[in-house]
């Protein structure tokens, strides 16, 4: 499985709705699950985004299909990002300087 990092802003429709129930994130996480992604860890964030959540998925088509099914609906904007583990990261490095 892929690690991706979620940094993820909402729109003045998504404060509102957190704003009216709370509840609702946890029901995204159910929703994230269903389609086969793990959420690992979320955080909320002061900055330029208001929440980072470090999940679990198969692919890159898997991740795509979350992106589209969540922003589609207006309450907010994520950008994803492909993580590495530092190790495999170095792995990589190595094979290619030999």
């Amino acid at each position: 499985m892929q690690k991706y990092i979620l940094l993820s802003s909402l729109t003045t429709l998504g404060r509102r709705t957190l704003k009216e129930r709370p509840a609702r994130m946890k029901e995204v996480d159910d929703e994230i699950e269903a389609m086969g992604i793990k959420v690992l860890s979320q955080f909320a964030t002061l900055g330029p985004f208001d929440f980072v959540n470090i999940v679990e998925a198969p692919n890159n088509d898997v991740i795509s299909k979350l992106s589209i099914e969540l922003t589609s609906r207006g309450t907010l904007q994520i950008t994803t990002l492909p993580a590495i583990e530092i190790d495999n990261f170095i792995e990589k490095l190595n094979i290619e300087n030999d």
